[in-house]
C-alpha cells in the first residue's frame, strides 16, 4: 500500500531545515538518524553530480531499497526536498516538485519571520503539509 513515511528538507549547505514523520508507528528515525541522513545525502548527492557523465546533473533523484524508496527533488537554489516512501508509491517526484516546493515557497519563504536556510518553524507550512500528506494517506486507505 503506498505511503509517505518522512519528509525532509535540506539546505544548500547540507543542514537539516525540516523533518516530519507522517506514519509514526512505521517510521523509526530519531533526531540523530535524521541529521545523519541529511548530512550523508547532501555529501553523496554532491559527489554524484561531479561523477555524472551527463552535464548539468543535479544529483540522485531516487534511491531504492528493499523496504523503502528515498526520492529527492533539488530546487535551483540548492535546497533538497526528500521523501522516504513505501516502495512503488506513485507520483512522489511530482509531489515534491510541485506540491511541497510550492508550500515551502508560499508559507515559509513568504513568512517575514523566516530566515532563509534556517530551521522551518512555520505553522501554516506545517498545517498545509500535514493536510496534503494526510489526504493522500486517506485516499490510499491508511487509517489517519
Amino acid at each position: 500500500m503506498p505511503a509517505i513515511y518522512t519528509i525532509l528538507i535540506i539546505n544548500k549547505s547540507g543542514g537539516l531545515m525540516f523533518d516530519r514523520d507522517f506514519l509514526p508507528g512505521i517510521s523509526k528515525t530519531n533526531g540523530n538518524d535524521t541529521l545523519r541522513l541529511a548530512s550523508i545525502w547532501h555529501s553523496v548527492n554532491a559527489i554524484s553530480t561531479q561523477l555524472s557523465p551527463m552535464p548539468n546533473c543535479l544529483g540522485i533523484e531516487l534511491l531504492q531499497a528493499d523496504t523503502f524508496d528515498l526520492h529527492c527533488f533539488q530546487a535551483l537554489t540548492g535546497i533538497k526536498f526528500l521523501a522516504m516512501t513505501e516502495p512503488q508509491t506513485p507520483d512522489v517526484a511530482n509531489l515534491l516538485r510541485y506540491t511541497i516546493y510550492d508550500l515551502y515557497a508560499d508559507y515559509a519563504l513568504k513568512n517575514p519571520f523566516y530566515e532563509v536556510d534556517q530551521r522551518i518553524k512555520c505553522e501554516l507550512f506545517d498545517n498545509h503539509l500535514n493536510y496534503t500528506i494526510t489526504g493522500l494517506h486517506r485516499r490510499w486507505g491508511h487509517p489517519v
